[in-house]
Order: structure tokens, then C-alpha cells, then sequence
């Protein structure tokens, strides 16, 4: 795991207990950076080889398949995690809220 990856780690642990998030979890031919099974949730960070276009094509293949396996994708730069924590926390528990809420009305 890169510094940024250990560092939101570490920033998750004993947060977002709904979610019980996994690390560098397999999902076909791919490693998510974390995931949450139960939510189908998947959150990647991003280093700076992500912004050359060839990595912007796999990165889009990459979630577009996922998406069609029914994974929700967050995405952040390793700049993000570092730099703005408190940002990065927020949208995760936002995406989590929404993910439960959803589950929760197709339930009824």
C-alpha cells in the first residue's frame, strides 16, 4: 500500500463501522484499494500516474466495469488524502448514507 493508501487506512479504522471496509480486495481482474463488500463499495486512491491519458482509459474501463458488477466507485488523488482528510471522510460517509438509504427503500 502507498503512503496515502496507508494513511486513509488508518484515517477508516473506526469509522464507518457499517461498512467494514477490506483492503486490496480482489474483484475479477482487479485490486480495489478498499472495499466494502456489504455495501458494494469501492474506494481507490489514486497516485500521480493516474493522470497520464493511457492510465485515464484503463482507470474508466476499470469503473465502468465495476459499475456493471454493481460496485459503487469513489475515487481520490493521493493529494486528497494527504492534504484534505476531513473532505475525503465526508464523502466516503456521504456515499456510505446514500448506499444505506437506498438499500433500506428497495427493502420496502
Amino acid at each position: 500500500m502507498t503512503l496515502a493508501e496507508n494513511y486513509l487506512w488508518r484515517q477508516m479504522m473506526g469509522n464507518f463501522k457499517e461498512a467494514k471496509f477490506k483492503r486490496q480486495f480482489i474483484i475479477g481482474d482487479y485490486i480495489a484499494d478498499f472495499a466494502s463488500i456489504k455495501l458494494n463499495l469501492i474506494i481507490e486512491v489514486d497516485g500521480g500516474y493516474h493522470s497520464e491519458p493511457i492510465q485515464i482509459e484503463d482507470d474508466a474501463v476499470r469503473t465502468t466495469w465495476l459499475n456493471k458488477m454493481g460496485w459503487s466507485v469513489i475515487r481520490f488523488t493521493n493529494e486528497e488524502v494527504l492534504y484534505n482528510i476531513d473532505n475525503v471522510l465526508k464523502v466516503i460517509q456521504s456515499q456510505i448514507n446514500n448506499l444505506i438509504s437506498n438499500k433500506d427503500e428497495k427493502q420496502k
